[in-house]
């Protein structure tokens, strides 16, 4: 079995193609090789017992996207995007990027013909206010943001290519995916995950918003697992509807800094310094809150038991355990 990683430089492309390294298998079909492309080189892992390597390129360029599916994977992981507050503030690269290289893709698939799975991170961001006490998969997408709109556009490509048969796709609505590894971003989401990176690296981490502020949350690990089950699952028991919300956890960012409290000690907590953002705020509050995944639950994905959890699997799988 042939993989590509489109974003495989990016902290999900890379813990992904951790885990497929580790597991050696997808689907219980053996992997033969594994391609990670990116605008920047990718790190391939050490040690894999398939070959991996790492390509260059931008997705939206002319014939970049044909190269890619000339290889004829047996999977496509499209993980490539910018993210929400660049796509907001870049209208133009937005567009270009999440909406025209996701189309070139789906569109270089089509002419090499042979019918890939294709997995396609979309957004929670799809779906748009007023909402409802839960958002099933049912609820309308309007989207509020340039990026849920890029994002929704895809979908409904996705969908309808797979329709037609030119491929067999699967779009998983990530939640904020939290704790982000790294440095912070430019997602307006990234302050969800600087309160807790920062406070446990022994960092000062600034909360721009209230703490009454509820959001939909997964871990890196849980991210993982959604894309690997979604690789795999049989598309009869997806049917038509192709696009799936992710499962999460439900928290405000005050039981975020409970739940930190709890895994890390007072310490560690008080930490984070309050610093109201206006901008950030408004663009908060019409974010979506709370979600019924009970389609995709059905379907096999598994979230994380906790808030808790998240943070300690941020400590175990980032910090070697220790806490600053």
């Amino acid at each position: 079995m042939k993989i590509l990683i489109v974003g495989g430089a990016g902290m999900i492309g890379r813990k992904l193609a951790e885990r497929l390294a580790k597991d050696g298998s997808l689907g219980g079909k053996p992997i033969t090789g594994v391609v990670l492309h990116d605008v920047v080189e990718a790190r391939a892992c050490q040690d894999c017992p398939f070959p991996i390597s790492a390509e260059v390129g931008d997705l939206s360029q002319p014939g970049e996207a044909a190269r890619l599916a000339a290889g004829r994977p047996d999977v496509i992981f499209h993980l490539a995007a910018i993210v929400s507050g660049e796509a907001e503030l870049e209208f133009d690269k937005g567009y270009g990027i999440n909406l025209d290289g996701t189309r070139l893709l789906l569109e270089a698939v089509r002419q090499a013909g042979n019918r890939p799975r294709l997995v396609f991170t979309s957004s929670i961001a799809v779906f748009g206010a007023p909402f409802p006490d839960a958002i099933g998969d049912e609820f309308f997408t309007t989207p509020l943001t340039s990026y849920g709109t890029q994002k929704a556009i895809c979908e409904l490509l996705l969908a309808d290519y797979t329709r037609k048969g030119f491929l067999d796709g699967i779009g998983i609505r990530l939640p904020t995916v939290c704790v982000r590894p790294g440095a912070p971003n430019k997602a307006a989401s990234g302050f969800f995950s600087n309160i807790i990176r920062e406070p446990l690296a022994g960092q000062e981490a600034v909360l721009p918003v209230s703490e009454d502020v509820r959001h939909w949350h997964a871990s890196p690990r849980a991210a993982t697992g959604f894309l690997i089950h979604a690789a795999a699952i049989d598309g009869e028991k997806v049917g038509p509807r192709r696009n799936l919300t992710m499962p999460g956890q439900s928290v405000t960012v005050g039981e975020q800094i409970a739940g930190l409290r709890k895994v890390a000690g007072d310490k560690v907590a008080a930490r984070i310094r309050r610093e109201p953002d206006q901008t950030i705020m408004r663009i908060v509050a019409g974010w979506p809150r709370n979600f019924d995944a009970s389609r995709a639950i059905t379907l096999g994905f598994k979230a994380d038991p906790s808030f808790e959890a998240i943070v300690r699997s941020h400590i175990d799988d980032e910090l070697d355990g220790r806490i600053a």
